[in-house]
């Protein structure tokens, strides 16, 4: 039986902190439209900066749906399985807040990232309030094995400088596949 949480408490903490993924969700407003759901990783990428609140690290990528949908209604869910260990599904359910690379808060936020990866195609820092915080069994998630992060993402952006890193933004990252403006 699931079970509701006041806030992120240390065991929580330590489960989130153990965890090597997590998926994010999120919907534009309304009937229509498409629902996202992305995984991510990478080590040093996620953080927790209160009982309440969370912030992961938003690199540039082939979509940006995450951003579009949190700029038009903030809505997100963040969810960590277990793949090894005692079965458990956590779920964060929050508001989200992109805070680009050029926003002055940024700098202050990654300083909560000691362990990050390069930052050469960071696109923001997500942080959510989060509202909610529960769990459910996870006994129908499978038994994996970690072998390690992956660098491919690092690795291909490394290689644009600062005027390819925009145009990518500009010809990828400008709308959502719903057509919602990303960044103004």
């Amino acid at each position: 039986m699931g079970k509701i949480y006041p806030g992120i408490d240390a065991r929580l903490r330590d489960f989130i902190q153990a965890q090597p993924m997590f998926f994010v969700a999120t919907a534009p407003s309304g009937p229509d439209g498409h629902v996202n759901l992305s995984p991510k990783g990478m080590s040093g990428t996620f953080t927790i900066l209160g009982t309440d609140r969370v912030a992961y690290l938003d690199y540039l990528g082939s979509g940006a749906e995450t951003l579009a949908h949190l700029r038009q209604n903030g809505r997100i869910t963040i969810m960590f399985c277990a793949f090894d260990g005692p079965p458990k599904v956590l779920r964060l359910h929050g508001r989200g807040d992109a805070v680009l690379v050029d926003d002055p808060r940024c700098a202050a936020l990654l300083d909560a990232f000691p362990e990050a990866p390069d930052l050469h195609a960071l696109r923001s820092v997500i942080t959510v309030e989060v509202e909610r915080v529960s769990d459910s069994c996870g006994f129908a998630v499978p038994l994996m094995s970690y072998q390690g992060d992956r660098d491919l993402l690092i690795q291909a952006h490394s290689r644009r400088g600062p005027t390819e890193l925009a145009e990518y933004r500009a010809s990828r990252n400008s709308t959502s596949i719903d057509g919602l403006p990303v960044l103004s």
